[in-house]
């Protein structure tokens, strides 16, 4: 049970993780699901489109479904192009994207330093460079959601990039990494995995500013045909994607007591947290809520 990105209480069960491609979630198709394991209690499938709930529901009538959560799943088009792209946007989002991105590239001696990583030799320092942000980062700090630190990662990075499958961009002020963004690939789609700034330069809005010129960089190479936002929602997300998906995240568990206990204690929670936010939305409270998360 999690309340944000914070972990309240975990609820142990045997589940085959499920998560949905965003080119299946485009094509509206059920998914595939494999033949459960004796030893399994159920199905997490990520990313279900909301239309198919009733659908899986009758596809496997023997397994009692439970609703996580519902939110938007973003993504981008990289075709057509960045002035096509950029037109999507208002004519006042346009002007503050470009006013963030003017004063950044003031604030750095006129011009943007912003390096793109993708071959094998390059993995080693994009690496380097992502991990001293990723550092100072509240999700790695508070949260130890940061990009993933050890020889390991480094290596599947290293054999991704050997396959022209990863991009990555770390983005330069005073010759100092402040802000870095990790997207390896699923075929022709690029994936959202990590992104972080140094909240030392917050006031810039590097992470704003990376992502801006990235998906330029990448409408440019005409390499990809999505970006891929992946689960949950988020101003960041919503503000560079051109399409949303409605989706859900779905526990389907052998009707055991202990699996229907578990499923139906977790709606209760999440109806809570649910019924929490809508009195922090109603009284203003948002900001305190953001220094408790703190």
């Amino acid at each position: 049970m999690m309340i944000g990105a914070r972990t309240i209480l975990r609820l142990r069960r045997r589940l085959a993780r499920i998560p949905l491609p965003l080119r299946q979630v485009l094509s509206g198709e059920l998914p595939d699901l494999p033949v459960l394991d004796d030893r399994a209690d159920g199905f997490l499938i990520n990313s279900l489109p909301e239309p198919l709930l009733e659908r899986l529901q009758a596809s496997r009538p023997q397994l009692k479904i439970f609703v996580r959560q519902r939110y938007r799943r973003s993504y981008a088009s990289l075709e057509g192009g960045f002035d096509a792209y950029l037109a999507r946007f208002s004519s006042k989002s346009r002007s503050t994207l470009k006013r963030k991105l003017r004063r950044f590239e003031e604030r750095s001696g006129g011009a943007l330093d912003l390096r793109l990583y993708r071959t094998e030799a390059e993995a080693e320092p994009f690496y380097r460079h992502a991990r001293a942000v990723s550092a100072t980062t509240y999700q790695e700090r508070l949260l130890g959601a940061g990009l993933p630190e050890g020889e390991g990662p480094l290596a599947a990075m290293r054999a991704l990039a050997a396959s022209d499958q990863m991009r990555g961009w770390i983005l330069f002020l005073d010759g100092r990494p402040v802000s870095y963004l990790y997207a390896p690939a699923d075929g022709d789609t690029l994936i959202y995995s990590h992104l972080g700034y140094d909240p030392a330069v917050a006031e810039l809005s590097p992470g704003t500013v990376l992502q801006f010129e990235a998906m330029r960089q990448l409408m440019d190479e005409g390499r990809f045909a999505y970006f891929d936002f992946t689960e949950g929602e988020g101003q960041h997300k919503l503000q560079f994607g051109t399409g949303t998906v409605d989706c859900l995240d779905v526990l389907l568990l052998r009707p055991g007591v202990a699996n229907l206990l578990a499923g139906h204690a977790l709606n209760g929670f999440d109806g809570a947290v649910a019924a929490a936010k809508k009195i922090v939305r109603r009284f203003g409270l948002e900001r305190l809520a953001r220094r408790i998360r703190r």
